[in-house]
């Protein structure tokens, strides 16, 4: 079985009944994340959830099969989640397809890889799996699934109101889902009782605006503006936003570069691309200025660095969650070092 952003909605429960193994890939990482929570609370007997790390199973692939075939302590259900950078799990993958018993199910994240990945084409194929291709999506549809999120928690808000949550979240579906946890706190609103959200609900939250969010930081490290970085750090400190969200945003960035690069390929018009994507309304008016400048900035070899080196930074961030924050800055200043010297 196969899915993108377009159809996982209507394929998901099918493939939480029939499949075993689910591999989510692709560039949108909340996407994918959203996607393998989702097909996690439909299996009908989840039972204990099992992080493996896909540096582990490349190094030691039988182990994925024998997790998958073992039972609890308990004897219980259980699902194992694998957390993968490309094609890490691959040999680990067809492994465990050669096996014999039934395995539990397995989700493996891989936002680094494509459906087109040594993975992928193990699992396109079998009546027993799904590959879940997430691009990154643009506004219109993040405002879409803003309002459903919305609705699900019993928070009405109009379509003015979605945007501004989803571009305060970078278009992250999981800081966006944050904001809208805190609406129906706020307004104390549930499915059962509904109540309507407005701007100064908004504003009462705290939740981050264009001005007050991420994005100064994000255009200031990604442009090179080493005068403008102290400043942005400590607006950091002062609003309390965590390192991890602040890092989303980075990875939300450059994974929309790394979209308009592909269109663009080596020798393209920036300008055109820009026109021809914000008239498609895939990029808001108020960030085609930071985009161009960046997408010049950062292309071909140095873009797919600047990818890995957030990524790296985020796996940090995770492992040292008491030193977030002064990591976050260190790396923050080596990209703006890195952009600046493209000047």
């Amino acid at each position: 079985m196969k899915a993108t952003q377009k159809d996982f909605a209507s394929v998901a429960p099918k493939a939480a009944r029939e499949a075993r193994v689910f591999f989510f890939c692709g560039p949108d990482e909340a996407g994918v994340q959203d996607a393998a929570a989702r097909i996690a609370g439909l299996l009908v007997d989840p039972g204990e959830r099992i992080e493996l790390a896909g540096a582990d199973l490349r190094r030691d692939p039988v182990r994925l099969g024998d997790e998958a075939r073992s039972t609890s302590l308990f004897g219980d259900a259980r699902h194992i989640f694998v957390r993968a950078s490309g094609d890490e799990a691959a040999e680990a993958v067809e492994i465990l397809l050669g096996g014999e018993a039934e395995p539990c199910p397995v989700l493996i994240l891989a936002t680094g890889a494509t459906d087109k990945s040594r993975t992928a084409k193990l699992l396109a194929d079998r009546k027993d799996a799904l590959v879940a291709m997430f691009w990154p999506p643009d506004l219109k549809s993040v405002a879409a699934t803003v309002r459903a999120m919305a609705d699900g928690a019993g928070v009405r808000v109009d379509g003015a109101l979605a945007e501004r949550i989803a571009r305060a979240a970078g278009l992250d579906t999981r800081i966006a889902r944050s904001e809208i946890g805190k609406l129906a706190l706020y307004l104390d609103a549930s499915a059962e009782s509904p109540r309507t959200a407005d701007a100064a609900a908004l504003d009462a939250i705290g939740a981050s605006s264009e001005e007050d969010g991420f994005m100064p930081l994000v255009n200031a490290v990604l442009a090179g503006e080493a005068g403008k970085l102290a400043g942005e750090l400590r607006r950091l400190r002062e609003l309390g936003l965590n390192p991890v969200g602040v890092l989303l945003a980075f990875e939300r960035r450059t994974a929309q570069l790394a979209a308009l690069a592909a269109k663009l390929g080596p020798r393209g018009d920036v300008r055109a691309v820009m026109e021809a994507e914000k008239a498609a309304r895939r990029v808001f008016w108020k960030d085609e200025r930071d985009l161009t400048s960046q997408l010049k900035r950062w292309r071909g070899r140095r873009l797919e660095r600047l990818v890995a080196r957030i990524a790296a930074l985020h796996r940090t961030l995770l492992a040292n969650s008491q030193s977030a924050e002064l990591l976050l800055a260190h790396g923050l200043a080596e990209i703006t070092r890195a952009a600046s010297a493209r000047s």
